[in-house]
């Protein structure tokens, strides 16, 4: 088994998994009828992505799981998303505001990682930053519509870009894996897309007349295991069927 790409493939693979279904927990439950459904297949746009990742893990692998397995089989300590991706929804400010700050660095990786020596992992990039542009487009456009409309909307999203502003410095943290699957040909050096990230954010909250928190100290371990207490129950309801009738399909 290639270990290194096996691990490099999982990290993508659980960030479209959690927040995919994070963002599910809005179904029949959104602002309005037309976000409750943008909301809905955003998050079908990452278990889609999710699902083809953990196909190609399962491959290379080669232990006897498919992709369900190790979707829905394993501990917490064994996921290695990001910690953002698994906070509590909060209200929709604080969902919007994750999901323009994540799709913002989703877009800038997913061209890099296009470039890629890898024909699997170019492939997805490729495929996948038509539906993260969506994401970042529409997210972007809810972060100006709160921040400049009412006094109500303006304190929700500055409040919620405030929150998740200390766990974005995880995003552009670089481990052995990273190096590594660099110096293989099909890795990307995400620390090199700080600057152009918060640019890009820095544009957008100017317009939607929000400030732009002062960067510090970080929040980190999603890619070493080491989780928020949130996890834990977001995976008790992700997993409860496949552990509570192993083997079930339909």
């Amino acid at each position: 088994m290639d270990k290194l790409k096996f691990d490099y493939i999982l990290r993508l693979a659980d960030d479209a998994l959690i927040i995919g279904q994070r963002l599910s927990e809005w179904c029949g439950h959104g602002p309005v009828l037309e976000e409750d459904i943008a909301l809905s297949n955003t998050s079908l746009d990452y278990i889609g992505q999710a699902t083809n990742l953990y196909k190609q893990a399962a491959a290379i692998e080669s232990a006897g799981r498919d992709e369900d397995a190790i979707a829905f089989m394993r501990e917490e300590s064994e996921y290695r998303n990001l910690l953002m991706l698994e906070l509590p929804n909060g209200d929709y400010a604080f969902t919007t505001a994750r999901q323009f700050l994540y799709s913002a660095f989703m877009h800038l990786y997913l061209e890099k990682l296009s470039n890629v020596q890898d024909e699997f992992l170019s492939g997805y990039a490729a495929k996948s930053i038509k539906e993260v542009r969506y994401h970042l487009q529409h997210a972007s456009d809810w972060v100006r519509r709160m921040g400049d409309g009412t006094e109500e909307s303006h304190k929700r999203i500055q409040d919620a870009i405030k929150q998740i502003w200390s766990y974005t410095g995880e995003m552009f943290l670089m481990d052995e894996t990273d190096r590594n699957a660099i110096a293989a040909g099909y890795g990307v050096d995400k620390a090199t897309l700080a600057g152009e990230w918060k640019s890009m954010v820095s544009e957008v909250l100017k317009e939607a007349t929000l400030e732009i928190p002062a960067d510090g100290w970080s929040h980190t371990g999603g890619r070493s295991g080491k989780h928020t207490e949130h996890m834990g129950f977001l995976l008790a309801e992700l997993q409860y069927l496949q552990r509570a009738y192993p083997g079930a399909k339909w």
